[in-house]
């Protein structure tokens, strides 16, 4: 495993932080009665997730993110739609501290981001946030075990969790790829570039959970999948994360998946510096 890995050039943290896309919004928040999550607010005094005055802009160009204030609770399901220009894939930078902001506060679970140094953004991201990318970004020459296990290496905190409720890293690597669908135990040992798109999906959604991190970012998992699927991946990706204690924020333009989420918003209402054609 350490050989394969340094081939990767040990850049899990990049495999995990190349996040595309992410959160926020206003509150516009929609309750519908057949949505699949069970959310009930907790106290308000601390929220997962708390942003306030965030402003970030590239040099030589115009304020890119202007979002006055944004709260993700615990236990919440957040739906996030962000279209082009809403800014959401420099958000999700800066949420997994790849870059800073230019003012304000980022907070997760009470600490503020803007406080640590590049390392320790890095070492906070890996223990307490799960990573669902578009593109999945498994890596090829590992086995799906492997693949699922990768953040129990980086986080001496996910492995605990891990080995807390189930026994072993390798025993809930395998029990959730089970609770995602994926029963098969061949599976295990395949490589990851031999599954099909929705095994890879499940694959990924494993990885983002192992190890109960509190926050898992989900950014457009589903677009390559007929609406049943999706549903069904919803679902079940719901009741992983309602066991796991986990909140979710999922990002995508399909806005027919919203009913099913506690809250959903769009990231161009909350950004007061959105533009319509931002990439």
């Amino acid at each position: 495993m350490g050989a394969k890995l340094a081939r990767d050039g040990g850049s899990i943290v990049d495999t995990q932080v190349e996040c595309d896309g992410l959160i926020a919004s206003k509150l516009c928040s929609h309750r519908y009665s057949h949505r699949y999550s069970s959310f009930e607010p907790a106290n308000m005094t601390q929220a997962l997730i708390e942003l306030s005055d965030l402003g970030f802009s590239w040099p030589g160009h115009p304020p890119l993110l202007d979002i006055p204030a944004f709260r993700l609770e615990a236990g919440e399901t957040l739906f996030l739609k962000g279209p082009s220009g809403s800014g959401k894939t420099t958000l999700l930078g800066l949420l997994g501290g790849v870059q800073t902001p230019d003012r304000g506060s980022i907070r997760l679970l009470g600490q503020e981001l803007t406080e640590l140094g590049a390392g320790a953004r890095d070492r906070f991201r890996v223990d307490h946030t799960g990573y669902i990318f578009q593109q999945f970004n498994l890596l090829p020459f590992l086995s799906v075990r492997e693949n699922v296990e990768l953040p129990c290496h980086f986080s001496k905190l996910r492995a605990q969790r891990a080995i807390q409720r189930h026994g072993s890293v390798d025993q809930a690597a395998a029990t959730l790829l089970a609770h995602l669908g994926l029963t098969d135990t061949n599976l295990l040992g395949r490589r990851a570039d031999s599954l099909s798109i929705g095994q890879q999906q499940r694959v990924a959604a494993a990885r983002a959970l192992i190890g109960q991190p509190e926050l898992v970012i989900a950014d457009e998992p589903t677009s390559a999948l007929d609406y049943d699927a999706r549903e069904n991946f919803l679902r079940l990706l719901f009741a992983e994360c309602r066991e796991a204690g986990s909140s979710l924020l999922f990002v995508s333009h399909d806005q027919s998946l919203a009913p099913l989420f506690d809250r959903n918003l769009s990231l161009a209402d909350l950004n007061r510096a959105a533009t319509p054609l931002e990439v």
